[in-house]
């Protein structure tokens, strides 16, 4: 008997069979073969997995598990990113809940990078466990973390290297700001959502007092920092006004107005104002003026930053330095002196929060008589992802990389196909991207990351180098000079900008030759979602090419976001988040309702979350297993769209790995004395069956085709198709039909065929898990270690070598002209019989009439089989139908199937069925017909399916006569 228990239950080998795989260094690079390189997008070391992760990961790992078993040298690179925002955020939240009274700042520096070490050391693993449970077959022996030492020195390497080149600068421009954080962040951390706010008319006079230009702003305690009013410069009614002066309310400022075609002459009046240290586009405005003297006479040249670091009017308490600085000459502040501002912001407004500043500007207007109108008003608001503020555009001094001749560079190597995006398509959002490429902010206020490797001497000047002793030396600067270090760190998209060469050891010469830098670099494929093109994919063509050279990777297959079954985006506030591991492991209703309403602060969101969420999973959501997960999540993967993510699919894929348990089970237990006669070596192939029965000469045939088509999938990275072809092969026709096919030999009197039934059997199956593998790897795993030691294999299925056109090439042709016929007899038994209710037990007589000579010499070679798959106790040819006594019908191509219906059904009840399914047939032929009638079908469709209507209309009409006739006899 076999040993596999009775039911599919994932629970009882899944996590097993991962920890041998992984102590058993399953998943490092053999060192032979041609290489096959994955670089994992390290997730952030605060993260956990969420459903993103693990439809990327299992692409990656069905991509990895392939190419492992067709004898690729595969390496996946692990690693976790250090998560600069997100990690101080935590463990800040951290100190907070612990109750000591350490905070960031009393900690210092030190102290704070120690406790966050130590909160990684003991926490910062978690999403490398999850990733280990879903199957995550990676080199976990290699993994790199962006603050590790070899990717630190790579992070300083690059650093200087880059300054050296020109392409790094400190400077002054505008970024998106966090005035929670204090800290400069990304485009990608910034998330624009449409809010409900107001427009505000305001009246601004010309100064030589001959009227008034009305300005339209969604922001009026910004134009305390105007450097103008701006009009377009086709706009007849304001050309008369360009070139001369408004005074600024409420401030006595004198403004230019200036002309610029960027204003939208629809929008409110047609008169914009201009704040350039507050708006990005009044920047670029700025830029493109500043060189011809209209902001000579204002201050700072008209980029007048009138807020704090934490979002706070200037005044007499500015000078707060901003999150991560300290009051020396390493400060990243506003740009202009407290003097600066104090002259030019009333005093009023000094000090407030920016909202406050608004109440009170709005105020004055008023009492002042310039505020003109006051509307509603739809916006883009931007806001941090972190905390959920509104995002200041500051002017701060940052560090930069200038990414013009990067930027050529990066467009050039896509268009000439060195780096191939997947769907094609996506290299036109590359190149918009590029073609419109802004230097590149990389310095942070924070502590903890890679700090940036400058110093500053008393007078301010920056010296970069890899540490202090080597400015020092190079710089010729004495003990007796001080220098301080930049207290800023760079951004954590720089250091994964490097990944593909930095977690291969650059750019120490033994690391690189320890981790196989020139195996491995370039790599075969990256995977990752669109989202992230320009912040991370770009970035590492630009910095791999830069420094090694290289291409980082030669396909990037992007995918789609995983919504929930309405196509939804999952979000914590919409309560519509599925937990992979929920899935994988089943989660009770109470655990599922508090992990969806834990930390939402409005009661209201809670309870609705909560109601909706009993009514989706009112018995919670039970165990499906990490490959019923994975299957959903490759059959969903189609190229260039979301996937809209239901757990029925997950169900129905659940059911698939118990239908191949079964299976097993069934070839297992009809195979038991069957032992290959000898053992293998570890990692070979099967012996391949000489078919006897024409069962196992379609079968083979069917599984050439799969693995054909299989190889084709995986070099298109079709998921869904690779999917969907090896479902339809492992269900239809191994499960059912060739499982069915084979028991008439297996149950016969012919010894030889028999044995040979037996060794296809196993052989199929085995070749079928190992198809499947990529995709389900556990059950697949778990079942050929059953199946594997019959055909005298050992070892692990991921080293079986995988199927391939060709391994059991055989002029199958006929057989499987043959076969399908059989096939054909048998469904239309069967469903005569199930309409007829016929129980399962009983014989029933077959008719045969018409047809053609080969269906009588298919009928006479398959009589047996056809006697014991469809209980038949006589088959008898008829001269002709009409000789057939009232019978049931069918048909298979000209041949008639008949089943006498005395002693089997009421007579009444079949002239029923017999009327209901004429109708049916005469409504298929009328669509036929309609179709074929249509000049513009039949002129407009390929041939081929013209032609195929046309066969499609012969059958139909020849049911639709066999019918009939049958009817006529019942009366």
């Amino acid at each position: 008997m076999t040993s596999l228990s009775s039911s599919y239950d994932p629970t009882q080998f899944e996590s097993r069979l991962y920890q041998q795989w992984e102590s058993s260094g399953a998943f490092k690079p053999s060192g032979k073969g041609e290489p096959y390189t994955i670089l994992l997008p390290p997730p952030n070391v605060t993260g956990t997995l969420h459903m993103g992760h693990a439809f990327q990961h299992t692409l990656q790992d069905a991509l990895v598990r392939y190419h492992r078993m067709r004898g690729y040298d595969t390496l996946w690179q692990m690693g976790t990113d250090h998560a600069g925002i997100a990690t101080e955020m935590v463990v800040s939240r951290n100190l907070a809940t612990e109750g000591k009274g350490e905070t960031r700042d009393s900690l210092g520096r030190e102290g704070f990078i120690a406790k966050v070490w130590e909160w990684k050391q003991q926490s910062g693993d978690t999403i490398e466990r999850q990733m280990r449970r879903i199957g995550t077959s990676g080199d976990w022996s290699r993994r790199v973390f962006t603050m590790d030492p070899m990717a630190a020195e790579a992070v300083a390497e690059a650093f200087v290297k880059l300054h050296e080149d020109g392409l790094i600068y400190r400077g002054q421009r505008l970024v998106n700001w966090d005035p929670v954080l204090k800290t400069a962040i990304s485009d990608l951390e910034v998330v624009n959502e449409e809010e409900d706010g107001h427009l505000w008319s305001i009246e601004y006079p010309l100064t030589d007092g001959s009227g008034t230009l009305v300005v339209a702003t969604t922001r009026p305690e910004t134009m305390l920092g105007d450097a103008a009013v701006m009009v377009h410069p086709e706009d007849e009614r304001y050309a008369h006004l360009i070139g001369r002066s408004v005074t600024l309310p409420l401030t006595g400022r004198e403004i230019p107005v200036i002309a610029d075609d960027y204003v939208d002459r629809e929008f409110g009046t047609g008169v914009v104002k201009v704040t350039p240290a507050h708006d990005f586009n009044d920047y670029q405005v700025w830029n493109r003026h500043v060189g011809t003297g209209v902001f000579d006479a204002l201050p700072n040249r008209g980029l007048i930053n009138i807020f704090t670091p934490d979002a706070k009017v200037v005044g007499h308490s500015h000078g707060s330095p901003a999150h991560g600085e300290t009051a020396d000459v390493a400060t990243h502040d506003a740009g202009i002196p407290d003097a600066n501002a104090l002259l030019n912001v009333p005093s009023a407004y000094h000090g407030l929060d920016r909202y406050d500043a608004r109440k009170a500007v709005l105020a004055d207007l008023e009492a002042a008589g310039r505020l003109v109108e006051t509307k509603p008003h739809k916006l883009q608001v931007p806001r941090g992802d972190r905390t959920g503020q509104v995002i200041e555009p500051y002017l701060t001094d940052q560090w930069f990389v200038k990414m013009d001749r990067l930027g050529a560079r990066g467009l050039a190597l896509a268009e000439s196909g060195k780096v191939k995006f997947v769907p094609g398509n996506w290299i036109n959002t590359y190149r918009h991207w590029m073609e419109n490429i802004q230097d590149w902010c990389i310095s942070r206020q924070l502590w903890w990351g890679h700090r940036i490797p400058a110093w500053y001497d008393g007078q301010g000047k920056a010296y970069v180098g890899r540490s202090e002793t080597e400015v020092r030396t190079l710089n010729n600067l004495g003990p007796d000079v001080a220098l301080t270090q930049d207290n800023d760190v760079l951004e954590t998209w720089f250091s994964s900008a490097l990944w593909p060469f930095s977690t291969m050891g650059w750019p120490d010469a033994d690391a690189m030759a320890k981790r196989g830098y020139e195996r491995y670099v370039p790599s075969s494929v990256l995977v990752t979602g669109f989202d992230i093109i320009f912040f991370w994919v770009a970035r590492m063509i630009m910095m791999t090419d830069h420094f090694t050279g290289e291409v980082p990777f030669h396909d990037v297959y992007v995918t789609g976001l995983v919504r929930d079954k309405d196509g939804q985006k999952m979000s914590k506030s919409k309560g519509n988040i599925l937990d992979p591991l929920d899935i994988i492991d089943g989660i009770t209703l109470d655990a599922l309702v508090a992990k969806r309403t834990t930390g939402l602060m409005q009661p209201k969101m809670a309870e609705k979350i909560e109601k909706a969420t009993r009514k989706e999973f009112p018995d919670g959501i039970p165990a499906f297993g990490a490959d019923a997960l994975r299957f959903t999540m490759a059959a969903l993967a189609g190229h260039g769209r979301d996937i809209k993510f239901d757990l029925n699919r997950a169900e129905g894929y659940k059911n698939f790995c118990n239908k191949l348990w079964n299976a097993a089970r069934f070839v297992l237990m009809n195979t038991e004395g069957f032992a290959a006669r000898e053992a293998l070596p570890a990692g070979q192939a099967p012996a391949v069956p000489q078919p006897v029965t024409d069962a196992e000469r379609w079968i083979l045939a069917q599984l050439e085709r799969t693995a054909a088509e299989a190889a084709q999938h995986f070099a298109d990275y079709r998921f869904d198709l690779l999917s969907q072809a090896l479902y339809e092969f492992a269900w239809n026709q191994f499960c059912d039909w060739f499982v069915e096919l084979a028991k008439p030999a297996l149950n016969g009197d012919d010894a030889a065929a028999a044995e040979s039934t037996r060794h296809t059997l196993l052989y199929v199956l085995e070749r079928l898990l190992c198809l499947l593998h990529p995709l389900v790897p556990f059950v697949t795993e778990e079942l050929w270690l059953a199946v594997a030691p019959k055909l005298g294999l050992s070892g692990t299925v991921m080293r079986q070598p995988y199927p391939q056109a060709g391994d059991a090439a055989g002029d199958f042709a006929a057989a499987e002209a043959d076969v399908e016929w059989l096939k054909a007899m048998v469904s239309a038994l069967r469903k005569v019989r199930s309409e007829l209710n016929v129980a399962p037990g009983k014989t029933v007589a077959l008719l045969l009439a018409d047809g053609v000579e080969a269906d009588r010499a298919r009928a006479a070679r398959f009589d047996s089989q056809l006697r014991f798959l469809t209980r038949l106790e006589r088959i008898e040819w008829l001269a002709s139908a009409d000789q057939a006594p009232a019978a049931a019908a069918a048909v298979v191509g000209e041949l008639k199937l008949l089943v006498p219906l005395e002693g089997l059904v009421d007579l009444g009840a079949e002239r029923t069925r017999l009327d209901k399914e004429l109708k049916r047939v005469e409504g298929e032929i009328a669509k036929c017909q309609n179709k074929l009638a249509s000049e513009t079908f039949v002129a407009n469709a390929p041939a081929a399916v013209v032609e195929q209507e046309r066969k499609r209309l012969l059958d139909w009409n020849v049911q639709r006569d066999a019918l009939a006739a049958q009817r006529a006899k019942l009366g």
